[in-house]
């Protein structure tokens, strides 16, 4: 009897040591993950690569991992790289948005360093990664500040159109009034119309209140029409809301 309890024992022990031999690689690629995680959401970015690079060579479909290295990469501005990693996501998930929308933005910050002739041949695929981003996503506001900025910087015999802009600051409105406010103020601010941006920064204030909209406000003042004096009181009024 003793026996037979022993080798009952003997067998289990074998089968969870193999168990364990079996999942201790899956384990190590875990803690690997999240490590890499930890680094990222910690700023150790240039840490944080090394790690998840390692972790990606066994998972290289890993959602997560492959869009903390594009944020990284996009971080440090290499572009290609960034570039790379957010493809492979939006061929993974075709169905998410924000994948669409980083895609866009490494795509325009690449077009804004290489020559014009170069960056003609690809803004048309930055222009639609963001409105497929939109057509995903209804409600994503920064695909659509990306194709205001996008309209108000092309020059119109390659699509520029203030029109355009202002049609995305209006959905914007609908979506986040605040946001509304701020972008149409920036259209009018971008063609020097300061006196209608200040009267939109001036909406965005009573209706968000949050620092970016003082900000944007005494920025208008202080850079774009020459009165420090109000961009000063702007200041005080964000100090004495905050109290």
């Amino acid at each position: 009897m003793t026996s037979i309890l022993l080798e009952i024992l003997y067998f289990w022990k074998m089968k969870l040591l193999l168990s364990f031999f079996l999942l201790f690689p899956l384990l190590l690629l875990s803690q690997s993950f999240e490590k890499g995680e930890k680094l990222f959401v910690d700023g150790k970015y240039n840490q944080a690569q090394l790690v998840l690079e390692n972790y990606l060579k066994n998972n290289p479909s890993n959602l997560k991992a492959l869009e903390y290295l594009g944020d990284i990469s996009a971080y440090n501005k290499v572009w290609d790289k960034a570039i790379s990693y957010y493809k492979r996501l939006k061929t993974l998930k075709p169905t998410e948005a924000n994948y669409f929308y980083k895609y866009g933005a490494v795509l325009a910050m690449k077009a804004s360093e290489i020559s014009k002739l170069k960056a003609l041949g690809i803004i048309g695929e930055v222009r639609s990664s963001f409105e497929k981003a939109i057509s995903l996503n209804p409600k994503h506001i920064e695909a659509r500040w990306a194709l205001i900025e996008l309209y108000l910087e092309l020059p119109g015999i390659v699509g520029g159109s203030e029109s355009k802009a202002v049609k995305y600051s209006e959905e914007l409105r609908e979506i986040s009034p605040v946001d509304g406010y701020l972008s149409l103020g920036h259209i009018e601010e971008y063609f020097k119309r300061y006196p209608n941006a200040e009267k939109q920064y001036k909406r965005a204030i009573l209706i968000g209140g949050s620092k970016i909209c003082y900000q944007k406000l005494a920025d208008l003042y202080k850079n774009k029409m020459n009165q420090p004096d109000k961009a000063n009181k702007v200041w005080e009024d964000f100090k004495n809301k905050k109290k």
